[in-house]
Parts: C-alpha cells; structure tokens; sequence
C-alpha cells in the first residue's frame, strides 16, 4: 500500500508542479497589443478545432463504450458493473484534458515568447520550456494518476488496459486530425506564399499565417500530448499486466510489489523530470550548440537521477537486481535513439548539412537525399532495440522488455517539455514577424525554432523507439491472455496475418498523407484568391481573412481523420474474428517491424529536409531568395507531412492495434473454436 501512495503522491506533485509553473508563465508580459490580438486569434482559432474535433469524436467514443459493456464486461467477464468501458472512458477523458490543459499554456506562452525575445535569448528560452514543463508534467501526471487509481479501484490490469484503449483512440484521432491540419496550413501558406508569392515565412499578408500557427498548437502540443499520454499509460499497463501473468521471471509467480513496481519507477520519474528541469537555461549570446546543450543538461540531469532512484525502489521492495538493468537499458536506449535522431536532423552535423548543399542542383536532389538519409537513420534505433529487447528479455523475460519500455518513458516529464516547447518557439516567431517587431527579436526566435526542430525530431524517435519494446510488451500480454505458447511462421493463416500487419503502416501513411495534401490544396487555391481578389493586399494596405483558412483548414482535418482512426481499432478486430488469435499475433508483429523502420524513415527525413531549409537561410548556399532556398523550401513541405502528420501517428498505430488486441483476447478465445470449425 506504501508504493501505491508514494506513486499517487508523485502524480499530484506532477499537476502541483505543473499549475505553479504556468501560473508563472502567464505572469509574463505578453507585449503590445498587436501581438496580443495575433495571440487571441491563434488562441481562439486553436480552442475551436478542438472543441469540434471533440464533438467529432464523442459519438465514436460512445459506441465502442457500449461495445465493450455488452462484448467485454457482460458476455466474456460476467461483470454486471461496465468496468472495462468505465476505464475506457476515464482514458478518453484523461487523454483529451491533458492535451487541452498543454494546447491551452501553450497558446498563451507563445504571445510571451515573443515578447521576452524582445529582452534577450534566454529569457524567451526560460518561458518556452517552462510552457513545455507544463505539457510534460500535466501527461505524467494525469497519466499515472488515472492507472495508479483504477489499479486501486478494480484490482485487475484486464479492467485497467480499457484505460489505454482508451487513450490510445483519442491519441490516434488527435495526432491525426490535429497533424492534417498544421501540415495542410503550412503546406499551403508556403507554397503559395515563399514559393508563388516570395514572400517571408509568416508575412502578415499571407492568409494562411494564422492557421499555419494554429496548426503548430493542434498539432504539436494538443496532438503530440495525447500521444505521448497514450505512449506513457501503456508502457505501465504492459508491464503490470506481464505481471499479473506470473511473467517477471522464468518460474516466478506473481506478487503484489512486482505489479506497482512500474508505478514506483513512473514515480520516481516525475520526480526527476521535476528537478532536471531547474538546470535549463543559456546565456543571451547562445550558439545553436549551446543551446541545444541547454536542454541536454535537463534530460542528462533527469536520466541520472533516475538510475539512483530505481537502484533505491528496487532495493527497497527487495526485488532482484536484475529488473533495475533491464530499465537502465530501457533508458539507455532512449537516449541512444535520441542522440542519433539529433545527429540525423540537426545541421550542426553532415547529414543534413548534405541535404543542404543538394539543393544547389533543384528540389529533386533534395528529396533524394533526405529520403536517403531518413533510410539510413533507422539503422541505429534499430540496433538500440534489438539489443534493448535481446538484455532485457535475457534478464527478465517479456516483463524485463516492458520494464525497458517503461524505464525509456520514466523521464518523459522533461522529453515532452522539450518537445512541447518547439511549437510555442515557432508560434513566438511567426508573432515576431506579423507584428513587426526589430529583425533580432525574429532572430532569437528562430534560433530557438532551429532547436525546437531538433528537439521535436528526437521527441518522435523516442516516442517511436518506446512504441517499439511498448507494443512487442503488450503482444506478450495478449499472447498470455489469448493462451498462445507460440507463434508458428510457417502456418499459412500467419504468414498472411505477417504480411497483412506490415503493409498496414503503409496503408495508413497513404491515408494521412493524401489527406494532408488534399486539405492543402483547399489552402492553396483561399489563399491564391484572396491574393487576386483583395485590393490592396499585396501592398500591405488591406488585411487577409484569416479566419476563412483556419475553417477550412478544420474541416479539412476532421473530416479526413476518421478513415485512419478506424482503420487502427478496425484492423485487429477484423484479424481476431476471422482467421483467430495466431494469425492477429502474425499481424501485430508485422506492423511492429515495418511501422518502428517506417516511423523511424518519416520523421528523420521530414526534420532533415526541415533543418536543411534553416540551414540555406542563415547564408549557406546562396540564402533566402536564391534558386538553392526554394529547393530546399519545396523539400521542406514534402518533409511537413512525413514528420508532423504521419511518421509520428504510426507509433500510435501500433501500440493501439496491440491494446485492442490485449482488450478483446477473452472474446477471442469464446469465438476461435467457432473459426476453427468453420474454417
């Protein structure tokens, strides 16, 4: 009882913590008062996405809560209390407010970015972060609060999984529609305006500034929020629930202290997160490099205070030494994951330093190289998981992989603030450049969105890379609950479920990125007609209608998020019912192996060509304006779709399609002899 009221009491600090911390970012001046209408329009234009995407989603939140009521607690539990779908609204619910309560901070934060530009770097560092802090520590916390308490209130993890469908669902349809609408934005506004027009990024003119900057906080804060919520709660319900199956060890049984174990070490995460977050900050003349170090002492900070703290846990509930190395390699994986993301996506080094210089010969080579590169990154996540998987498994079985998996997340309080602060950096700059402020003000808060980037790259191969040992823990699970001993590849039925599982990430990419590009077309042709049709617009006499692009950019986005979303819920269900539990485990493990290497490719790719674009700005190869930078532009906007929109919702495609399966294994096992007969 002492670590479930240790790890409560670490989820309320979390939210403590994290009202205080924006309470002081909203003291901030948030400067003049034009800045200040941009903000409330950015504002007011973020707030009305979500309010509709969440009316969109409600109705489909109902349904499969009525599902799971009639097909989970009724028919397979016998429970004539709806367990399962309590849980499974509770993460609906939990996911959706701690995107809200990010996306809210984070459009107030970005008024006030800009202004502390205004009086130095490291003052619009301090409120940037601290507006990611609250981000981070609002997911941690929500997170292991809403686990830790239906864990107390049901005493059964089966109950407690409906938690993470339920999160996983919401993370899905929000970094969906919420990565359709910023990358159909940006698409649209610099296409027409830095490429047609040649216009500056954000110009005041271009209509599509406005949603481009909303689309920053769907997207990047509310979106990514939920994800990584999603990606949090899951890797605790692995875990607990290859506990409760007597899994920890080869002939351990069950115990109590091997199931809260997870909780203690998300605990102790928050703590350290808490404290790593005290030693950010730069000085006002900051490199790139510098700055980027600024927020590396944060998360090495964090990381390392994690080790001694699950060294103390483990030793105090008197476990095997062995479960504290699993999550050191779990950790230890994440920052290798990291590292190399970062070395892929930042133009402090070669990589994207040569997508740069291709752009000298047209935006074909270009797109060569960053695809190229993206294929190449994947070699040493790979490596970090395959070796994470192979330690941990050796220690621990299946259980030491789900305890890598949470030892990887423990410190996402901090990750996510890095994360988080990327978007609230590049809102700041397109306020900057709206409002007309002094050209070093615009400076600053590019220098801050170069590392929000990097960091934000490195965000999504972490989540990636978490997804990875998170959905290989959870198919252990729904392999003991469906009583599979094995997976045999040579039975027909598996191989097509294999093959079946890997082309769905494929599926699903298409989806999203032809979505993104149609919602982007719709954005095109608004903003070429308010060019031709206001008088006075070009010359900066007339004000664009901002407000026409937000909306069609939001209808865009909800109306194409739907497909993808039921494709993930869809899928396994589909797989389970028509060629039963060994086939579905085929597919799980297919779309494990092809998602992580597509995920992997997307994300690394799209920050480099990215990066490579701000890297023809500061002066390289011609700079703004030259044939070099527009290649590099037309990269850019292919690279917008791969990493903000699909790259990062394929690793909550695979941890959904996992938890659905883990939910539904007891229907499975009723309706298989059924299959079996039939087929």
């Amino acid at each position: 009882m002492e670590s479930i009221i240790v790890a409560l009491a670490a989820g309320f600090a979390a939210l403590l913590f994290a009202a205080i911390t924006a309470m002081r970012v909203l003291s901030a001046d948030s400067g003049n008062e034009r800045m200040r209408a941009i903000g409330d329009a950015i504002r007011e234009g973020s707030g009305t996405f979500l309010r509709r995407e969440y009316m969109v989603l409600a109705p489909f939140v109902i349904i499969v809560a009525i599902g799971l009521w009639a097909l989970i607690d009724l028919w397979t539990l016998e429970n004539t209390v709806p367990k399962t779908a309590i849980a499974y609204l509770a993460g609906t619910i939990c996911s959706a407010t701690a995107g809200f309560i990010g996306m809210n901070v984070a459009v107030r934060a970005n008024v006030r970015t800009a202004a502390s530009a205004m009086r130095g770097l490291n003052p619009a560092l301090r409120i940037a972060f601290q507006s990611g802090s609250v981000m981070g520590l609002t997911v941690v916390g929500i997170g292991l609060l809403g686990v830790t308490i239906l864990y107390i209130i049901f005493q059964d993890i089966t109950v407690v999984a409906g938690f993470g469908f339920g999160a996983s669902s919401i993370a899905l349809f929000a970094r969906v529609g919420g990565g359709i609408f910023t990358k159909a934005a940006d698409v649209g506004s610099d296409l027409v305006g830095k490429i047609e027009a040649g216009i500056p990024e954000d110009d005041p003119r271009n209509p599509g500034v406005i949603a481009d900057n909303v689309g920053d906080n769907v997207g990047d804060v509310a979106g990514m929020g939920a994800d990584l919520f999603e990606s949090y709660v899951s890797s605790i319900i692995a875990a607990m629930a290859l506990a409760f199956a007597g899994t920890a060890g080869a002939g351990l049984a069950w115990d109590a202290d091997r199931a809260v174990l997870p909780l203690m070490l998300a605990g102790a995460g928050i703590v350290a997160a808490i404290l790593g977050t005290f030693v950010v900050r730069s000085s006002e003349n900051a490199t790139f490099d510098q700055l980027l170090w600024a927020l590396r002492r944060g998360i090495f900070a964090a990381a390392i205070l994690l080790v001694i703290f699950a060294l103390v846990i483990v030793l105090a509930l008197d476990m095997e030494i062995v479960w504290f190395w699993a999550i050191i390699t779990g950790l230890i994986a994440g920052i290798i994951i990291g590292l190399s993301t970062e070395y892929y996506t930042s133009y402090s080094y070669k990589p994207t330093q040569q997508v740069a210089e291709t752009s000298q010969t047209g935006a074909a080579t270009v797109m060569i190289s960053g695809i190229a590169t993206g294929m190449v990154s994947t070699v040493v996540p790979l490596f970090a998981v395959g070796i994470t998987i192979i330690v941990a498994y050796e220690l621990a079985e299946f259980y030491g992989v789900a305890l890598a998996g949470v030892g990887l997340l423990s410190t996402l309080g901090i990750t996510l603030a890095t994360d988080a602060y990327g978007p609230v950096a590049d809102n700041a700059g397109g306020i900057a450049e709206q409002a007309q402020l002094a050209p070093e003000v615009r400076e600053r808060t590019d220098a801050l969105d170069a590392l929000g980037n990097t960091t934000a790259a490195t965000g999504k191969g972490f989540a990636i890379g978490s997804a990875a040992l998170t959905s290989l823990a959870l198919l252990a699970a729904f392999s003991i609950e469906a009583e599979i001993t094995s997976i045999d590849l040579l039975d027909h039925k598996v191989i097509v479920g294999v093959l079946f599982g890997a082309m769905l990430p494929f599926l699903f990419s298409a989806f999203t990125m032809k979505a993104v590009g149609r919602a982007a077309m719709s954005i095109v042709e608004e903003v070429r007609r308010q060019f031709r049709e206001i008088p006075g617009l070009m010359e900066g006499t007339a004000d664009p209608d901002y407000t026409e692009c937000v909306d069609i950019a939001t209808k865009g986005a909800l109306k194409e998020m739907i497909i993808p979303g039921l494709m993930a819920v869809a899928a396994p269900l589909a797989m389970g019912f028509v060629l039963g539990v060994q086939s579905l485990g085929g597919m799980l493990i297919g779309a494990v192996g092809s998602g992580f290497m597509l995920a992997i490719m997307m994300a690394t790719a799209g920050g480099a060509w990215d990066n490579a674009k701000k890297y023809v700005e500061l002066g390289h190869f011609g700079g703004k304006g030259s044939d070099a930078h527009k290649a590099a532009v037309e990269g850019d906007v292919v690279g917008d779709p791969f990493k903000d929109t699909s790259g990062p919702s394929l690793n909550i495609l695979l941890k959904l399609m996992a938890i659905v399966s883990l939910v539904f294994a007891p229907v499975f096992l009723k309706v298989t002899p059924l299959i079996d007969k039939l087929t």
